[in-house]
């Protein structure tokens, strides 16, 4: 009944789980605490057998694993992380009637002291009667409480009144026995009839008022006082084993605010808690969320900025230096390696510390994830891809180089160009050599140590750093297009529709899902939510435009065959309906290496097929080159949409020519998962103020827990099914 508690950021006490309480015990009585200040008759001994003992000079690791407890010291400490305050235990003995709070241990040891000596050792009877006084029409009428025995005084769980005691006032006797400490007082009324009352002097005047009313002295000023904890502490209460950990990596503004991803972290654990008691409590499994805090290891470039920082306005600078100044950095070809090396070597440190205090984990297959956020989804994305900006330069100067054989020459420059290529080939020559013989006696270690199952991103500026690196779209729906999935099995990209910093991903894939609105994550509070994978894709709201091509709309304005037409975007968080019927029109051509040209039109109706023939005709090379076209007979299709906007391929039908049924073919095209996943905004969120405070406000979100819990979840849960299947067919006779 004794329970140790843990103390952070100066709130009220919170009580470790039973596991955690009785080793924490169990190591406080090895160090040399006294067992004759627990609630009950136990000991070491009395504990079950095989209990963990833990041995005095060692830590306790608790809260599955993420701290330990100093038992010498009473403080406890983070493994994962470094913090300047530690966190302060303290061993319960006396709580505080209604909120279970403990009582400072000096006062505590105080009174467990007073009260052994007054009741140990002494003859107690077996049963006895509480007398219990209750108004009855204007009379008093005594009851008799039922006798109830001395070893059920030890197993009790506190008195809680109920409705119909609540009016029932005890008839208290004098005090047997008074303990005077600094500022309060304590009274024994009995065994567990135990009173703390406070010795202010506006306590005193209150008491003597309220007693001279026909109170008691307990019920005016008194607080009740229990010995042991309200529930017992138990072996069995201990948290499931981890199968699955998150980095959460940090983006800017670490160096401004330390500590902050540590916070965030914190944030993001204690949502997730509550998420899997609510909707995956039947899981024997667990996730467990490590801050990476990779940015105040940095040395950079020191204090040469700060140096050249003008005075005025200080503040706000200082505040830029310490934030904005990190995205400088990592584009400076001086500082971009410091980066990546600091992020990558603190993840390697972490799965390494993580695997040696938990052996079990490797060995039963657990996962790794990644949640980045804002500039560390760019850093994490650059690790895991190995992407170099060198490679990058060195292909411009490739590209330079040929560009030279086009221009004009003096013998002096061919012949000096002449040379170089050949110097080059024998230097690519020699790093070829001397590659192969570093890979014969040292294998390539990969940067990092295990596998990524999903990589999260949270406020991504990732999109727009690969469009700038060069990255178009395709024509294949895979996610290998940006990341390998041979790299990190499953991309997902989070981000709130007001979020200035985030840029969608699915665009860089196939152009087309410019159009397409990302998938909405649901709110966590949601019944029977539609699982993401069966969620079809809505378009955006088209151009409110006529479908029909004009006159003056000739072929060469057309889109290319490769791409979509860009249409009109709406605001992200607008309604997704009335989104009208859909209409494609096909002209086809065959020009130089072109096997034809291809367009989509979005409208409220469809265009007669005559009227995409005539805008065909137009062009006479087209004609003359392939005349056929101009006679097929391509009748135009309205896609099958619902009200709220969705696309339902399987119903589309084409007739005519079978290059229609390659239109659809090109069209439909789509990602073999979603990446891009948009938060829904509040019935009264202001766009303005979102757009301040959404980068930041990922941490705490019930919705986004639920969306990682599900994900990762669904993964483990697959897999079983998988593995049950195997045993089953193994185990059918053939």
């Amino acid at each position: 009944e004794v329970r140790w508690f843990y103390r952070e950021e100066r709130k009220s006490w919170k009580p470790f789980i039973g596991y955690d309480s009785l080793r924490i015990e169990l190591a406080y009585r090895a160090w040399g605490g006294s067992p004759a200040g627990s609630s009950s008759n136990s000991s070491p001994e009395a504990f079950e057998p095989g209990s963990p003992g833990i041995p005095p000079s060692e830590p306790v690791c608790v809260r599955g694993g993420l701290y330990e407890v100093d038992v010498a010291n009473s403080e406890s400490y983070p493994v994962y992380w470094n913090q300047s305050e530690k966190i302060p235990v303290m061993r319960g003995q006396w709580f505080v009637d209604g909120t279970w709070q403990p009582l400072e241990e000096e006062e505590s040891n105080l009174i467990e002291q007073e009260h052994l000596s007054c009741f140990k050792g002494q003859q107690l009877q077996e049963n006895f009667d509480m007398e219990v006084s209750k108004p009855l029409d204007g009379k008093e009428v005594i009851y008799h409480l039922p006798p109830f025995s001395l070893h059920s005084l030890f197993k009790w769980r506190g008195y809680k009144e109920n409705t119909e005691a609540a009016g029932l006032k005890r008839k208290w006797s004098e005090a047997v026995h008074s303990l005077k400490l600094s500022r309060t007082h304590v009274d024994w009324h009995s065994v567990d009839e135990v009173y703390l009352y406070s010795d202010a002097t506006t306590s005193k005047i209150a008491r003597t008022v309220t007693q001279k009313l026909g109170f008691s002295k307990a019920s005016s000023s008194g607080t009740r006082l229990h010995r042991g904890y309200v529930e017992e502490a138990t072996l069995e209460d201990k948290p499931s084993p981890t199968t699955h950990i998150v980095f959460v990596v940090h983006g800017i503004g670490q160096k401004m605010d330390q500590g902050r991803i540590i916070k965030n972290t914190a944030m993001m654990r204690d949502t997730a808690r509550k998420i899997e008691d609510k909707y995956f409590s039947n899981l024997a499994t667990h996730v467990e969320f490590l801050p990476v805090e990779w940015r105040s290891k940095l040395a950079l470039d020191g204090d040469t900025v700060d140096s050249i920082t003008p005075d005025k306005v200080r503040g706000l600078r200082d505040m830029l230096n310490s934030s904005a100044m990190d995205i400088m950095y990592y584009t400076s070809p001086l500082y971009r390696d410091e980066l990546v090396k600091g992020l990558q070597q603190e993840l390697n440190r972490l799965y390494t510390l993580f695997c040696t205090r938990n052996p079990e984990f490797i060995e039963k297959g657990g996962k790794v994830s990644i949640v980045s956020h804002s500039l560390g989804c760019v850093i994490t994305y650059d690790i895991m891809t190995g992407w170099n900006p060198v490679i990058l330069y060195e292909q411009l100067l490739e590209k330079e180089y040929d560009d030279l054989e086009d221009t004009w020459m003096s013998y002096e420059e061919q012949h000096l160009l002449e040379e170089f290529y050949l110097t080059k080939r024998r230097l690519k020559e020699i790093e070829e050599r001397l590659h192969g013989l570093k890979k014969s006696t040292i294998s390539k270690t990969p940067a990092l140590k295990f596998k990524v199952e999903n990589f999260f991103c949270m406020g991504s500026p990732l999109a727009v750093f690969l469009a700038l690196r060069g990255i178009r779209p395709g024509n294949s729906g895979s996610q290998d297009h940006i990341l390998p999935r041979t790299i990190c099995n499953r991309l997902l990209n989070i981000f709130h529709p007001t979020d200035p910093v985030a840029y969608r991903l699915e665009p860089l894939i196939l152009k087309h899902y410019s159009n397409i609105s990302p998938v909405q994550i649901h709110w966590y509070n949601t019944t029977n939510p539609l699982p993401y994978e069966h969620m079809k894709p809505s378009f955006l709201n088209p151009a409110k435009e006529s479908t029909s091509v004009s006159e003056s709309d000739s072929l060469p304005t057309l889109p290319s065959p490769t791409t979509s037409p860009v249409l009109a975007r709406r605001h992200y968080g607008e309604s997704i309906t009335n989104i009208g019927k859909a209409s494609i029109m096909g002209a086809a051509s065959i020009g130089k290496g072109l096997g034809g040209m291809l367009f989509s039109r979005f409208g409220r109706a469809s265009a007669p097929a005559s009227q995409a023939l005539e805008a065909g005709k137009e062009g006479p090379e087209l004609e003359e080159k392939k005349p056929s076209l101009s006679q097929a007979s391509i009748t135009t299709q309205t896609f099958p949409h619902s009200s709220s906007g969705f696309l339902d391929p399987t119903t589309l039908r084409c007739s005519g020519n079978n290059l229609c049924g390659f239109v659809l073919a090109s069209f439909l095209v789509d990602l073999e998962h979603r990446i891009d996943f948009e938060l829904r905004e509040g019935l009264v969120e202001s766009r303005y103020w979102s757009a301040v405070t959404s980068h930041t406000a990922y941490w705490s979100s019930m919705d986004i827990a639920l969306f990682l819990l599900t994900f990762m979840y669904k993964q483990e849960q697959e897999e079983e099914e998988e593995e049950e299947d195997g045993i089953k067919s193994h185990l059918e006779p053939v």
